[in-house]
């Protein structure tokens, strides 16, 4: 379930929490103009690169994950905690702040 970046970290979710790239946004728009990092919409969409062990429940059961890795999922753009692993972007947030799976 652990996942190796390009800096060779391995990184496991706990818990219902799991690793999201975020799919790269448009850098131009249809008229050729470039947008700066701080005028593009951060896109709400990316893959699951890696996925926690589920949900504690009562009876002390874990609860399965819906989604796996390598899934393209759609979220909220406020979902997650952005953190950095080498030159990657990477979002953790819980499975409730994914919306859908694009299939």
């Amino acid at each position: 379930m652990a996942t190796a970046t390009k800096s060779k970290t391995k990184l496991q979710p706990l818990g219902d929490r799991v690793v999201v790239q975020r799919e790269q946004s448009e850098e131009t728009t249809a008229g050729g103009i470039v947008l700066p990092d701080s005028a593009q919409d951060k896109p709400s969409r990316g893959t699951v690169i890696s996925v926690g062990n589920g949900k504690l429940l009562d009876d002390g059961s874990r609860g399965q994950l819906q989604v796996s890795e390598g899934d393209r999922v759609l979220f909220s753009s406020y979902a997650g905690e952005a953190f950095r692993v080498g030159d990657d972007e990477l979002l953790l947030m819980r499975e409730d702040d994914i919306l859908a799976v694009i299939e």
